[in-house]
């Protein structure tokens, strides 16, 4: 009878062969909205850690809700253990992320130092690293002011990854042009951003440079633009990474690349390098970069953060505090 009660009070987490990550499944709570602590598995177990901080992500919550309801799903995550700070691989599928503690291996944690707080750092794993991966491996702009100048276009600069993408591109040898709602133009612009569009507006609507350059790049963290908007103010090679691909993105991509063409649309897959947010982590420490909190929730009020999440307007990160 011991036994079963633990197990009904316990949250475990079971192994499958063809995947490296654990699998969380949620027994039994009998204390709604209260994340049990996890039983450690095979003595293989990645690292357990315990959470100070998580962003709330929008679109893998929109999973979760076709999915089964004792499930919370997995969101990047940071410990409040004072010694390391993780991009977490879980399965997002099954496993858990609202929560008090995770699991995570520890090649993809990276030291944070007492200047940068929980919170702050929080958004850097997905958020962070997407920004800095679109525009040093996909759009190869170097970060020391070296190289060519490129002209860059950043839709959505407001936002979790943009507003990352404004002040990783401006320490490149970048212009930048960006775009965002009215209410955030000065925002944008104090993160450096050389020329701000409001989207709503017809220049913006249509992405027009103010300066009338052609983009060589367009960090695309926006929805719902057609290629026909992008193709008429690229140069001559110009492309667009998209960082949330639907259905006519995918098609646009297969096209150009059957086509040859020189303008093209890619779709951006992160994959996360513990050492590249170890560089972002070192940044936000020197004041190089900086994460805008857009609003804080506990735990207990998550869906507070669904709900500002939805409203689609947030200005950078929104964060969940255990």
């Amino acid at each position: 009878m011991e036994t079963q009660k633990k197990k009904q009070e316990a949250l475990t987490f079971s192994w499958k062969v063809q995947r490296p990550w654990p699998r969380w499944q949620e027994i039994n709570s009998k204390q709604p909205g209260r994340v049990p602590v996890p039983v450690p598995g095979p003595p293989t177990s990645p690292l357990m850690i315990c959470l100070a901080a998580t962003p709330f992500i929008k679109i893998i919550m929109l999973i979760k809700s076709t999915k089964n309801k004792n499930h919370d799903f997995m969101l990047n995550l940071l410990q409040g253990l004072e010694k390391y700070f993780p991009y977490v691989l879980i399965n997002i599928l099954d496993g858990g992320g609202l929560a008090e503690f995770a699991v995570t291996k520890e090649r993809l944690t990276v030291s944070r130092p007492a200047e940068v707080s929980a919170a702050e750092a929080a958004a850097l794993p997905i958020a962070g690293l997407t920004a800095h991966q679109a525009l040093t491996q996909d759009a190869g702009i170097n970060l020391d002011e070296s190289g060519p100048q490129k002209n860059i276009l950043i839709t959505a600069a407001s936002g979790g990854v943009g507003h990352y993408a404004v002040q990783l591109a401006k320490l490149g040898n970048t212009h930048v042009t960006a775009t965002c709602g009215a209410r955030n133009i000065d925002f944008v612009k104090s993160l450096g951003a050389d020329e701000v569009l409001d989207y709503k507006t017809p220049d913006g609507a249509a992405l027009k440079s103010p300066s009338g350059k052609k983009y060589d790049a367009v960090i695309h963290c926006a929805r719902d633009i057609p290629w026909s908007t992008f193709e008429p103010n690229l140069s001559a090679n110009g492309k667009v990474f998209d960082l949330t691909p639907g259905p006519g993105a995918m098609m646009t991509f297969a096209v150009k690349k059957l086509t040859f063409s020189k303008k093209q649309l890619l779709p951006v897959l992160l994959i996360a390098k513990g050492e590249n947010l170890d560089y972002l982590v070192k940044l936000v420490k020197e004041g190089k970069l900086k994460t805008v909190i857009d609003s804080k929730h506990s735990l207990s009020k998550a869906e507070d953060a669904w709900a500002k999440s939805i409203d689609g307007h947030a200005t950078g990160k929104i964060i969940v505090e255990p």
